[in-house]
């Protein structure tokens, strides 16, 4: 399911290559409005998956791919391939509405594109499940546990967020992608008597 969620990732880079104002238009993740111009792009609900199929460029995907092939191959290997899809998923659409919602508050109209938000549902469902396993910093290159990986970078993104930072990056998109998988794990942690495999 990993390479399945990578190969779709890289075949839609490249459609919306090929004519990114309409992909953009229809498919990114726009802010609901009540009142928009005609010629203006407008939230659809498909919208709250779709936007994660498209990124702004090729170090943006490459980024997010290397993160989905890392932590998803190992999530995947210990809960199956469909529920790493399910748990990509639920992030995916977590991010969107913490991300709408967000945007309420904001007087920026902006579109949401990027895996992100499921990448950060994978990375951490990957320190819940490996906790103590050490996860390397590219830059620069620390080793550290992975649950002191992810609770650094949840931190640090909501941070960045609530900072006003890079505003043209959507922080609370990843945060939202993070609460959207712990909710998961943790449904699937009751709901099976303490495993995460069926």
């Amino acid at each position: 399911m990993t390479f399945t969620l990578i190969a779709i990732n890289i075949v839609a880079f490249f459609l919306e290559q090929r004519d990114p104002n309409l992909l953009i238009g229809l498919l990114a993740l726009w802010p609901p409005s009540p009142a928009v111009a005609a010629d203006e792009p407008v939230f659809h609900f498909w919208q709250l998956l779709t936007y994660s199929a498209l990124h702004a460029n090729l170090t943006h995907l490459l980024f997010n791919m290397f993160g989905l092939y890392v932590f998803g191959r190992e999530v995947e290997r210990t809960i199956g391939h469909l529920r790493v899809a399910a748990l990509y998923v639920a992030s995916v659409v977590s991010g969107a509405l913490v991300q709408i919602a967000v945007s309420f508050a904001s007087t920026h109209s902006y579109p949401t594109i990027g895996a992100s938000a499921g990448v950060f549902g994978l990375l951490v469902s990957y320190a819940i499940l490996f906790p103590h396993r050490r996860v390397v910093l590219l830059f620069p290159p620390i080793p550290m546990p992975a649950w002191v990986f992810a609770t650094g970078y949840g931190v640090l993104e909501l941070f960045m967020g609530a900072s006003g930072e890079e505003a043209d990056v959507a922080h609370f998109a990843h945060i939202g992608g993070m609460l959207g998988a712990i909710a998961l794990m943790a449904y699937w942690w009751r709901s099976r008597h303490h495993s995460w495999i069926d």
